[in-house]
């Protein structure tokens, strides 16, 4: 399944968002626009579901809903989120999930369900709040959606938001994670246990993921080979791999000497390989050399695989939607308004797809749009 709508309201920069979804999009917008607050919808929903998590616990991650609630959102306190679940992006939604929520204004401010609204294809099997719902409040600090004990008619939604997966990879935390204290992000976004997830792989997986990451790398990386999972005399586990030069049987390197070009690519492949659930790629052109940017849309297309595993990429590279097979309706832009961010479908806008049909690149077409307008005279100032 992929998500095939999203609608928000008042969620971060957002005062309003409607927009269809394909297996794969790209999000285009200047700095501080919302793009990773757009795909942070998709990680609370995920962190809603989880074990241990929740709605009160999402919320708290994210400094309490009065840091999720959009500025702009003035007299209107609900935040809203909808989804739409189908098969494909054309197709008819096979699920539709929709939350309302709010704050306490007094005591513990905790968040609490204005309404949870769950349909099955065309016919709607939850529509909070209930019955029991009025008679225990507490209820409502909670969604159907977390709860076993309810969920059991829905919870393929409840697996599909779980299985969501984030990766924006740092590489100093991968070459030296025991250097940075503290229990860490929830859900390791940025790869600090990469290495762990590796290595906790059954052995003919990964065997078989890192062949094909090798074998994608000798383009970026010719001089590597023989990549490999291994541990050292304490049982930590490493990526290790040869790198070719003079010396007839080159030499062995172990991730900490891998550029972060080199970790950067391994990550975004390994976890394009991981999983068929939703995969939300934070800027993933950076530290890459522009032509392995360019390549970044076919390596993603050809590894969605089968079943078309919906993709969400971030992006301010013109290089990376120089891709002719990007379409317009892949693309969404991001524009700051002072009433909150806008959100359109690029092909929707006359402009664009002007460009488009005339031959010209999703990049030529979109990035300028996204650029900030800086004039020369900002940079001349007195150190």
């Amino acid at each position: 399944m992929i998500v095939s709508h999203l609608r928000l309201k008042n969620w971060r920069n957002f005062q309003a968002v409607d927009v269809p979804l394909r297996n794969r999009v790209f999000l285009a917008g200047p700095n501080a626009s919302g793009k990773s607050n757009l795909l942070d919808v998709f990680r609370f929903l995920r962190d809603v579901v989880k074990r241990g998590g929740g709605l009160q616990q999402a919320v708290e991650e994210r400094g309490g809903l009065s840091k999720i609630r959009c500025l702009a959102a003035r007299k209107e306190p609900d935040v809203e989120i909808e989804v739409y679940l189908a098969n494909g992006a054309t197709e008819r939604p096979l699920w539709k999930y929709s939350m309302g929520i709010k704050q306490h204004q007094r005591g513990t401010r905790s968040p609490y369900l204005v309404y949870e609204k769950i349909w099955e294809g065309e016919h709607q099997i939850l529509n909070r709040p209930d019955e029991n719902d009025s008679k225990d409040e507490m209820r409502l600090t909670q969604t159907h959606l977390e709860q076993i004990s309810v969920n059991e008619r829905f919870r393929d939604l409840a697996k599909f938001f779980d299985s969501v997966l984030y990766q924006h990879l740092v590489p100093q935390l991968v070459r030296h994670p025991r250097a940075f204290s503290g229990p860490g992000v929830p859900g390791d976004p940025f790869g600090r246990t990469f290495l762990e997830r590796v290595a906790r792989t059954p052995d003919k997986t990964r065997k078989s993921r890192l062949r094909k990451i090798e074998h994608a790398l000798k383009i970026a990386v010719p001089q590597l080979r023989d990549l490999a999972e291994v541990k050292d005399e304490a049982g930590i586990p490493h990526l290790e791999a040869v790198y070719e030069h003079w010396r007839p049987m080159g030499a062995r390197q172990r991730e900490d000497q891998f550029s972060d070009g080199t970790l950067r690519l391994i990550a975004l492949l390994w976890s394009l390989l991981e999983g068929d659930g939703l995969l939300l790629l934070e800027e993933p052109e950076l530290s890459l050399n522009a032509a392995i940017v360019r390549a970044l849309p076919a390596v993603i297309y050809r590894l969605q695989g089968k079943h078309k595993r919906q993709v969400l990429v971030s992006t301010h590279s013109a290089d990376l939607l120089s891709d002719q097979g990007i379409g317009g309706e892949e693309i969404l832009i991001l524009t700051p308004t002072s009433e909150g961010t806008k959100v359109d479908v690029a092909s929707a806008i006359q402009e664009v797809r002007d460009l488009l049909e005339n031959g010209f690149t999703a990049g030529e077409a979109v990035i300028p749009r996204t650029m900030p307008k800086i004039g020369a005279q900002l940079w001349l100032f007195d150190a």
